[in-house]
């Protein structure tokens, strides 16, 4: 919310509007305190679990496996670094960065960078599948252990100097009685406002557009498998050196897509709150429509870190190479146990 130039309108209050401004602040401190909690015990588990899998022997000679072990390491350092303390300050009023200059800009530039390099390795990752997917066997072959590392390695280090500017541009605010970690008021929090709508379109709509890619190469791929070899008689499908029942890099496509999907599910309504907000900004509001904002802005905060807290177990049930990974984990780790046992 764009503190700076919201325009109240002073208006007397019925009692049955204070009671519903009320019951939205306790319903959005009640959904931080009770739900913040599970979701990050669950997306600390999802994490490590999808963080182990995708380094084992069997997945991580696939490229995709890269990205997929920066995306969940990033998402374990995203939960601790910017989901616990919004819960802690809606959801327990624990506010340790209202009061220390430097907590304050560093939480926020965590914030801002983890938003933006996770759903940056999940588009990297599909860009990588596109390639893996393509007719051509050239396309294909870009598709390598060293363009993984140095696209993550390069994009990353562009995402921390392209946010530094949050380093310097946010302070403790004076809100009423209170204070608050927030961007500084005026034409910069503006232009992060447009700027966040801007990235909550734009990734998305890549996202999609990648996945859709994907899966027509794989259909165009397996048509021209089906045609060639129909008429040489061959029995398993093959295009210019590409086996289309290659299964774990099925595997992977199917987890990268359903991942996307749940991201622009729960970023749409994150998008939608963000135009809402910069379409209303300077046009006055009463005291219950400013705290509805604030209500729908809470709960737009709460629901974009949901994809990333769920993401391992959508892998679970739509996987058979991820869970049977996680069989053989878990097998592993109990023959240890039983061993230390004895």
């Amino acid at each position: 919310m764009n503190f700076s130039t919201v325009e109240l309108v002073n208006t007397s209050l019925q009692p049955s509007s204070i009671a519903y401004i009320e019951s939205l602040k306790i319903a959005q401190k009640n959904l931080f305190r009770f739900g913040g909690p599970i979701f990050i015990l669950i997306g600390t588990v999802g994490g490590i679990l999808g963080f182990i899998v995708f380094t084992q022997k069997g997945l991580r000679r696939s490229p995709c496996s890269i990205y997929f072990t920066a995306y969940n390491f990033t998402i374990l350092i995203l939960i601790y670094a910017s989901f616990l303390p919004i819960t802690l300050e809606i959801g327990y009023s624990i506010t340790p960065t209202a009061y220390n200059l430097f907590l304050c800009r560093l939480r926020l530039f965590a914030t801002f960078l983890l938003d933006c390099i996770c759903p940056f390795y999940l588009l990297l990752a599909s860009i990588d599948r596109v390639l893996v997917t393509s007719p051509n066997a050239l396309t294909r072959q870009r598709s390598t252990h060293r363009l993984a590392y140095r696209s993550i390695i390069i994009g990353t280090i562009c995402w921390i100097f392209g946010l530094s500017h949050v380093l310097v541009f946010s302070d403790i605010i004076p809100i009423g009685t209170e204070f608050i970690c927030y961007l500084k008021l005026g034409w910069y929090s503006m232009a992060i406002g447009y700027g966040s709508l801007a990235k909550e379109i734009i990734i998305p709509l890549l996202l999609a557009i990648f996945g859709l890619w994907s899966i027509r190469n794989i259909q165009n791929v397996h048509r021209i498998a089906v045609t060639s070899n129909s008429t040489s008689g061959l029995g398993n499908p093959t295009v210019n050196g590409l086996n289309t029942s290659r299964s774990k890099d099925r595997q992977l496509i199917l987890m990268l897509l359903v991942d996307i999907t749940i991201y622009i599910f729960f970023s749409l309504i994150m998008s939608i709150t963000l135009m809402y907000e910069q379409v209303t900004l300077n046009k006055p509001k009463t005291d219950e429509v400013f705290q509805i904002g604030i209500f729908v802005k809470t709960v737009s905060m709460f629901t974009v870190h949901i994809p990333f807290c769920i993401n391992s177990y959508a892998n679970l049930l739509v996987s058979k190479t991820f869970r049977k990974e996680v069989k053989e984990l878990l097998l592993w780790q109990r023959i240890i146990y039983i061993f230390q046992q004895h």
